[in-house]
């Protein structure tokens, strides 16, 4: 179990580590471009309108860039909240499925009936009772807790 957390973990900090690299290599060059074509548009400007209008048309260039970076980076985000959200279901519905399948194994079910044996019901009944209630108490905190997470993501009218 935990050697595969382990090579997930490599993988993911391997994918993430390439990413950045080639992103800072486009990002690299983006800048190198774009310093370029802004050179070129304000010398074009500056002879053609003065250097007011050339340093608002650098601005410009520079506003126009910066929108694109912050569109870039929002849609990221979105796809990067999608697969957390995508990969939380998956992981419930396997614990789900897991649980039932350990209810039905006929060795857990024989290990309890030889407990019950060995304690006594009398005994038994005010562990049980108690283990109940925390058990109802974890699972209205997660309840909430998922309330509270989807409440909050709620955009608000």
């Amino acid at each position: 179990m935990f050697s595969r957390m382990i090579d997930d973990l490599k993988d993911s900090t391997g994918t993430a580590v390439r990413l950045t690299s080639l992103a800072a290599a486009a990002a690299f060059a983006l800048l190198i471009a774009t310093s370029f074509l802004c050179a070129a548009l304000f010398v074009f400007v500056l002879q053609k309108y003065g250097p007011v209008e050339a340093c608002l048309a650098g601005a410009g260039v520079f506003f126009v860039v910066m929108l694109i970076a912050a569109v870039c980076y929002r849609v990221h985000q979105n796809k990067v909240r999608a697969r957390a959200e995508e990969a939380a279901r998956e992981a419930a519905r396997s614990a789900k499925s897991a649980a039932s399948n350990m209810l039905a194994d006929p060795m857990l079910l024989a290990a309890g009936l030889q407990l019950v044996r060995a304690i006594g019901v009398k005994k038994l009944i005010p562990i049980l009772a108690i283990g109940g209630l925390a058990l109802g108490f974890m699972m209205s905190r997660g309840a909430s807790a998922t309330s509270d997470e989807a409440e909050a993501e709620a955009p608000a009218e």
